[in-house]
């Protein structure tokens, strides 16, 4: 087993189901359990800043795992939420492989922004939310080549219908901001927000 980079010195809760957001924290050697809770998707309201909507996304997702969580009063949770938005829109998943291949078709030769919003619910029931915004530019493909994509499936499931960490990476020509954010989970900035608070510290060994 590799040395971790971090030590984890309170008890912390992903409420998360997402892989990737595991394998994040799991290779920077920080321990954590992860607990979800189904409920329903928020909604964006009327004329709602899309950065401010991923933040009250994440936010109800969190509190939501935490209420029901055995260790609401000694865990930290951590959860996100990641968003593509477009011009003014917000894209959500899509919903058959139809909508899938028109969100590719308006996001191809485009560029747009992705952004995921983290909560952090700490032990004593503060809460911390922010948001993290990518640049992220498409090449231009034709129509064929983007229902080859989704005939893989992995649209499915995605905000933007693509994964830049998956075989969508093809997709994606530039991106200006931070990678780990677009996958889902602004690392840098969590790191920070766990440091300060002492629930994580750079491994003395």
């Amino acid at each position: 087993m590799s040395t971790p980079v971090y030590t984890t010195l309170k008890p912390v809760v992903l409420a998360s189901g997402s892989p990737r957001r595991s394998q994040f924290l799991s290779e920077l050697g920080i321990i954590f359990t992860v607990e979800t809770h189904a409920g329903n998707e928020p909604l964006p309201e009327a004329n709602e800043v899309p950065a401010e909507f991923a933040c009250r996304c994440a936010l109800t997702k969190t509190l939501s795992v935490r209420e029901v969580s055995t260790q609401r009063d000694t865990a930290c949770f951590i959860g996100a939420d990641t968003i593509v938005v477009l011009g003014d829109e917000i894209m959500g998943k899509p919903t058959d492989d139809a909508h899938a291949l028109d969100m590719l078709s308006r996001l191809s030769g485009n560029t747009h922004k992705v952004i995921t919003a983290t909560a952090l619910v700490y032990p004593d029931g503060t809460t911390d939310t922010y948001a993290v915004e990518t640049a992220v530019t498409m090449k231009q493909y034709s129509a064929d080549a983007l229902k080859a994509y989704i005939r893989t499936g992995e649209p499915a499931d995605k905000a933007g219908a693509y994964a830049i960490q998956g075989i969508g990476s093809f997709l994606v020509e530039l991106i200006c901001g931070s990678w780990s954010n677009v996958v889902g989970l602004p690392v840098t900035e969590l790191l920070e927000k766990l440091q300060a608070a002492g629930v994580v510290s750079p491994s003395a060994q």
